[in-house]
């Protein structure tokens, strides 16, 4: 049998444990061939092979396996060493099915480090390498050192610290449980616990009072072991205490009452069940976590070369200041179209060299012109012509070592997007060369010497004295408009007097003078630090000033841990903008990711997912490589993750592109399959690193018959005496808008809550994991849970019109007493998601998207159109009220009964005074979406786009405009509700009608 018979892509791709024959080319050169299982692991093969290999001539010159390591050709046509042992083969898929035995070369440590590591963040280390880019070597070892440090210093913490570190608390915002409104509490004062020691089958249930600190229901958890076991007293501050079935911990000095998961047991009359664990077990974990662990690869795919154009060739180049375009822009001639277009042209711009500040980028668009013949009627007229974008470049004009660039520069480019002709240039671009350089158009562009010896940005302690020298010069003159100059001349007064209008004042400041420069950057060291929520708009690109950065991150040293957590997104995007590598606001993202392992939990989710975007590839994948070199131990658990989603894409790509029509038992035989069953079971679920997918439950899974078929999977954790876990995994749409709305809710949740209102709200988990794939949690699998007016009728229509259906429906799951409490869940909740979709301008809401649970709470899902872009059908808009209140959910909440006006009247207070409370934190929300523009969402590119929040926010409004505004928005959703009804009885038809 020829080598390579076996062992091709669609082999691979093979369902089952089937066996494949391969070849091991030994390096005594012996020549072996023998099956092996698919599922069958690098380490159990290579086994496999000194045992075949015993049987061979030369067997006494092979010397210890531990001392050879595997050699293949990936899948990417690249030479892979499988130091990572614990793969299995069906994962590495060596082309041919062919292995090499080579000898072990080097630090195996370190190889093996930067294999899992690779494997990790999907991008070979050596590609980094292959740059030969002073800048990224210099960053990479600088990195490395500091996150190197940052690990060493967290391993020698005392047990109570590094807690701190692996699991920090998950509070909410405020001490003490919200209310619905009113000023009387719904929650008892009382609290009981259930509480077990490790190692333990015995439990104890304890009165506690719920302002309590942790400590306190220690003490008498080992007062009551005490006494029952006669036992010696300990110490309560030798213990801490767990979540039953959970990685995480109640401890500090924060009331019982604050934590996410008592605060959600007395919410819903539960009792918490937590376990006494001895501080002990937590220093052997921390002892624990130096191991290294396994790692999967992942390839990157290339993108396609620009479409190249047939007319000529132009080059336009202009020069920024973040969003300010320092000078006139220059053309080049017009060449005609070849394989090497030559310009040899010398584009001067009109600015002198000292004026340059110090972050200025080169930008450079290619185009075509093209040439179109009109003949007008009666009249000649020339020709007109027509620009077609082909690609664009952005470049620094310093280096990152302040020196002035001079030499030659070769720059692959970017395609530009075909339909924009609008903007040739893209300041707002990355700097980065596209590495893609097989495909992508390149610019020879050479920087003049200017001097004989190099240029460098001058430091400003030199300036200081020409400074003093402008401030008593007399004649001094500015060019300003009379509002620029005014507010120019008055910058030491709003400084002392209105700091937070720096953005202002950075803005109208001639960045191209270097005299102002200074100045600014002088104001800027003595500038009060701002709060860290209206410091964030300072990250945007149009600030690219270094001075200005690193105020900015200094002031952002103030948010708490779960601040940074609510605002880590947009912190993640722009570092899009940042033009260097090293730069304050990458090394301030490390360090507080390695000091708080939830934080670095949802950064490497953050960075990994957009690993594959070419853009920023190298400056994402070395801040992943960075963060794993700080967290070794952390490889393991997220290695897990990444395996996991590796094997639900695969199940989901089964699932789309069967050859015949999938089943939901085929799904469960598939995740029957031991290699299956091993990657899905035992994890961290990548919502939340506290909760653990313990056993994935194959007869509880199954995939959703709508155009993605999103995986439903299941997971039961017998440590944890609650409901089953679920998880939607969905392959082929982008989360990324939906992960953004649902952080918005989560925000107004919170803000709401330090106000007293605890509005009910469900901003379930979601979380992007990569190019189109991600999860999103399921609520809570043992309630019932219903499309809004799909509940009491087969017939759309009459669901549709029936306005005491959801009032039976809710009357049937909540029997007696309790539902009088359904009811009050439902007006709360139906308040917050009418006050949210409208300020976030949620389109596409139909009875399909509206969800209701059995306990009364009310929910929206789908989030794909927001900022006011509704849906329409033939040219008409079919949503037409600014939110969802038909007349049925005023049924609801008028608890059936047409004259109870007093509920009405209460549900419209909780609407007013939530809305109230979103309009004083209105630049909050604009300055979070404009952070956003970098991510390239298609209903986020612009600023424009986030001018419908600005107006549903009510921005430079006074409170009672605002207010008015919003009783006019409320009174149209309650009159125009039929309108609604009749669009989902029409999307009820459509979709009952569907083949």
């Amino acid at each position: 049998m020829p080598p390579g018979k076996y062992g091709t892509q669609e082999e691979w791709e093979q369902d089952g444990d089937r066996e494949i024959y391969m070849d091991f080319l030994l390096p005594t050169g012996i020549f072996l061939k023998f099956p092996v299982s698919r599922n069958d692991t690098i380490r159990n093969i290579k086994k496999m092979v000194w045992k075949n290999a015993s049987r061979e001539p030369l067997f006494f010159g092979l010397g210890d396996p531990d001392l050879y390591v595997f050699t293949c050709i990936n899948q990417t046509a690249e030479r892979e060493e499988l130091e990572e042992e614990s793969r299995r083969i069906s994962d590495v898929r060596p082309f041919m099915c062919v292995l090499r035995l080579v000898a072990r070369e080097g630090d195996r440590s370190e190889k093996l480090t930067n294999a899992q590591i690779s494997l990790l963040i999907g991008k070979g280390l050596h590609e980094f390498e292959a740059q030969k880019n002073h800048e990224v070597d210099e960053f990479r070892t600088k990195m490395r050192t500091f996150c190197e440090e940052k690990s060493l210093e967290r391993q020698n913490l005392p047990w109570q610290r590094w807690m701190e570190y692996s699991f920090p608390c998950e509070l909410e915002p405020c001490s003490s449980p919200a209310t619905g409104g009113s000023s009387k509490s719904k929650h008892g004062k009382k609290l009981f616990v259930n509480i077990k020691f490790e190692s333990s089958d015995e439990s104890f249930m304890l009165q506690q009072d719920s302002q309590d600190l942790p400590v306190a229901l220690m003490k008498s958890a080992l007062k009551k072991k005490a006494t029952v076991f006669r036992s010696v007293r300990q110490e309560p501050e030798d213990y801490t205490l767990q979540v039953n079935g959970r990685w995480e911990f109640i401890y500090g000095q924060h009331p019982l009452c604050q934590f996410k998961y008592i605060f959600f047991c007395m919410r819903n009359g539960q009792n918490p069940q937590l376990t006494m664990v001895h501080h002990s077990t937590i220093s052997k974990y921390q002892e624990d976590q130096g191991r290294v662990c396994s790692q999967m690869y992942k390839t990157r795919s290339l993108s396609r070369p620009p479409p190249l154009p047939l007319k000529k060739l132009v080059v336009q180049a202009g020069l920024f200041h973040g969003s300010e375009l320092l000078c006139k822009m220059m053309t080049s001639s017009e060449v005609t179209v070849c394989s090497e277009p030559l310009w040899d042209q010398r584009l001067e711009f009109d600015i002198n060299v000292s004026d340059l500040p110090r972050m200025s980028r080169l930008c450079f668009a290619l185009y075509a012109v093209i040439e179109k013949t009109k003949k007008p009627r009666g009249t000649k007229k020339k020709n007109k012509k027509a620009d077609c974008p082909i690609a664009w470049v952005n470049t620094m004009v310093f280096d990152y070592k302040d020196q002035l660039k001079t030499g030659d520069f070769l720059l692959s480019m970017w395609p530009s997007v075909p339909d924009d002709k609008s903007d040739l240039l893209n300041p707002m671009g990355t700097v980065q060369k596209n590495p893609n350089v097989d495909s992508a158009a390149g610019l020879l562009i050479r920087f003049p010497n200017i001097r004989p010896h190099p240029l460098y940005y001058p430091p400003l302690e030199k300036v200081y004295l020409k400074l003093k020298e402008i401030m008593d010069n007399k004649n001094y003159t500015e060019f300003f408009e009379d509002e620029k100059e005014l507010l120019w001349k008055l910058r030491i007064e709003v400084r002392d007097y209105f700091p937070e209008c720096l953005s202002k004042l950075l803005l109208i400041t001639k960045w191209n003078k270097r005299e102002d420069v200074v100045q600014m950057v002088s104001l800027l060291k003595s500038w009060p630090e701002l709060p860290a929520i209206q410091a964030l708009e300072l990250l945007d690109y149009s600030f690219p000033d270094p001075a200005v950065r690193y105020f900015t991150i200094r002031c952002l040293k103030k948010l708490s841990d779960d601040e940074l957590l609510q605002y880590l997104i947009q912190l993640v995007q722009v570092l899009k903008y940042e033009s260097y590598l090293d730069c304050d606001l990458t090394t301030f993202l490390l360090e507080r990711a390695l000091s708080n392992r939830r934080i670095g939990h949802f950064l490497f989710w953050h960075l990994k997912s957009e690993i594959h975007v070419a853009s920023v590839s190298l400056r994402f994948g070395l801040i992943l490589e960075a963060y794993c070199r700080g967290n070794i131990h952390h490889i393991k658990l997220l290695s897990k993750q990444n395996e996991a989603l590796g094997k639900m894409k695969a199940l989901s790509d089964i699932v789309k592109t069967g050859s015949q029509k999938m089943t939901v038992d085929d799904l469960k035989l598939c995740i029957r399959q031991e290699s299956y069953l091993e990657a899905l079971s035992d994890l961290l679920s990548p919502l939340n690193p506290s909760v653990i997918l313990f056993e994935i439950c194959a007869d509880k899974c199954r995939f959703m018959d709508s155009k993605m078929k999103p995986l439903w999977l299941m997971y039961k954790n017998p440590l944890e005496q609650a409901d089953m876990v679920g998880i939607i995994f969905k392959n082929g749409d982008d989360l990324r808008q939906d992960m953004l709305t649902l952080q918005m809710i989560r925000l107004m949740e919170n803000l709401w809550k330090k106000e007293g209102l605890d509005l009910r709200m469900i901003p379930y988990g979601c979380l992007s994991t990569g190019n189109k794939t991600g999860l999103i949690e399921i609520v809570k699998s043992s309630d019932t849970i219903a499309n809004i007016q799909r509940n009491s009728s087969n017939s759309a229509a009459t669901a549709a019109f029936n306005k005491d259906a959801l009032l039976n429906w809710l009357k049937s799951k909540n029997p007696g007493d309790k539902l009088d409490q359904a009811i009050e869940e439902f007006t709360l909740s139906c308040a917050g998601y009418c006050v949210a979709t409208y300020v976030l301008g949620i389109g596409d809401r139909h009875n399909d998207n509206i969800m209701i649970r059995e306990t009364g709470q009310l929910f929206h899902i789908d989030f794909g159109h927001f900022l006011g872009n509704f849906k329409r059908k033939l040219g008409i808009n079919r949503e037409r009220v600014p939110f969802i209140l038909t007349y049925d959910f005023v049924h609801v909440i008028q608890q059936g009964r047409t004259n109870n006006s007093e509920k009405f009247e209460r549900f419209r207070e909780y609407c007013e005074k939530a809305y109230k409370i979103l309009c004083r934190n209105g630049t909050l929300f604009v300055n979070l979406f404009a952070m956003m523009k970098a991510a390239g969402l298609p209903e986020l590119s612009s600023s424009k786009d986030i001018q419908y929040l600005k107006d549903s926010l009510a921005l430079g409004k006074s409170e009672d405009e605002a207010l008015k505004n919003f009783k006019v928005k409320f009174n149209e959703a309650l009159r125009e509700s039929w309108k609604t009804k009749v669009n989902w009885m029409m999307h009820s038809l459509a979709k009952d009608n569907r083949p």
